[in-house]
């Protein structure tokens, strides 16, 4: 999944996921607590291999994600291709208003907008993201 995509949360808690993303996310999207403070968004295929990784892990290792599990969220787009986000993941993605929901490899992350200004401007300013493209051989 790529793109970025800058977009407002309403008074409700509903957020528009773009039309190409809602393609490649499906009917249900999976939505919980990401890296660096981001909300991380998964379609059924995505979230299913998600689950079978931990399948294969120690059970000790894997309940250090119980927070993961217990603020993940089904969410359905309604007519208007809108997600409702709970209270306590907004809160921990610190969405206010204004975000930027971006495509990264086999989920959607959506971000605080000026977090997002923040990283994306590091990674330019930094070399951090070239060096990691080197890294991977890009």
């Amino acid at each position: 999944m790529t793109g970025q995509y800058a977009h407002t949360i309403d008074a409700k808690g509903r957020l528009f996921i773009p039309a190409k993303l809602r393609e490649e996310l499906g009917g249900t999207f999976h939505v919980t607590v990401g890296q660096d403070h981001c909300l991380s968004v998964y379609s059924d295929d995505s979230w299913n291999a998600v689950m079978d990784k931990l399948k294969t892990m120690n059970y000790s290792d894997v309940k250090r994600l119980r927070p993961m599990f217990a603020l993940a969220a089904d969410c359905e787009p309604d007519a208007q291709g809108r997600i409702l986000l709970p209270l306590k993941l907004r809160q921990y993605a610190g969405l206010e208003k204004d975000v930027v929901v971006t495509g990264s490899f086999d989920r959607v992350e959506i971000w605080n907008a000026q977090r997002w200004a923040e990283i994306e401007n590091a990674a330019f300013a930094d070399g951090s993201l070239e060096l990691a493209m080197a890294e991977m051989g890009l």
